[in-house]
């Protein structure tokens, strides 16, 4: 096992791990009333558990650790970091109707990849599960087959379409232009996740967890650049609508 394989995975679930403490945090210091912050929040701490699990099958077969790959990883966080920037883009009532079906239909998820049998009798260590999950999944698994793929649809369509169009409103608006920058890193992390799992299904699954920590590099830096100057700005904007006393 080569300290590259395990950078590699280990090294997305730290970056994941921190940027979710980081918005956690937010959402604490906003006191509620920002839910798009809880599902980023989750979403991008289902990606830090499946990268690490991922990490943890390297060292050989895991079924509890092949389950928080697949369910975390291949299925649900792509949805829910989707779901968070529809509920920052749209302020209607039927994306809270949107928000309740995931988290209903996440779930669901759930028990029925549980209750899916595995075959993890020939996985072999020191190789990546991305090289050998078809192997251990039925083909005709609802979760793999069915799930899967509507999980991920709606996920990127939701955080690629929103980051895109996010930053298409405040470029024509000509404000604000560091998130214009964050958004579109956060779209090209959304795609660089996308791409790996194409990649994958071609027969190219070494570079999965290289594109991963690229994903996790650009998402990241998107979330830091798009949060941080718009707090100054607010200031900035702020300041300069205050009055001016009078000589």
């Amino acid at each position: 096992m080569s300290v590259t394989q395990l950078l590699l995975p280990f090294g997305s679930a730290i970056i994941m791990a921190v940027l979710t403490y980081d918005i956690f945090r937010r959402y604490q210091q906003h006191h509620g009333g920002h839910t798009h912050l809880v599902f980023w929040g989750v979403g991008l701490g289902m990606f830090a558990v499946a990268a690490f699990c991922g990490g943890l099958l390297y060292f050989g077969w895991n079924e509890a650790a092949f389950i928080g790959w697949f369910l975390f990883g291949a299925m649900l966080n792509a949805a829910w970091i989707g779901q968070g920037t529809i509920l920052l883009l749209v302020r209607k009532r039927w994306v809270t109707a949107l928000s309740i079906i995931l988290v209903i239909a996440s779930v669901l998820a759930a028990i029925i990849l549980l209750s899916t049998p595995l075959n993890g009798a020939q996985y072999q260590a020191n190789v990546s599960v991305f090289e050998q999950y078809k192997s251990v999944l039925p083909t005709d698994a609802i979760a793999r087959r069915i799930l899967t793929p509507l999980f991920n649809i709606y996920g990127t369509i939701a955080v690629v379409g929103g980051a895109l169009w996010s930053s298409y409103l405040f470029y024509k608006k000509e404000i604000l232009p560091n998130r214009v920058i964050g958004n579109v890193l956060i779209a090209a992390g959304a795609l660089a996740i996308g791409g790996a799992g194409t990649l994958t299904a071609t027969g190219f699954s070494q570079v999965h967890e290289l594109s991963q920590l690229v994903a996790a590099i650009l998402i990241y830096a998107g979330f830091v650049f798009a949060s941080r100057p718009a707090a100054v700005q607010e200031n900035e904007r702020t300041a300069a609508a205050k009055p001016v006393a009078a000589k």
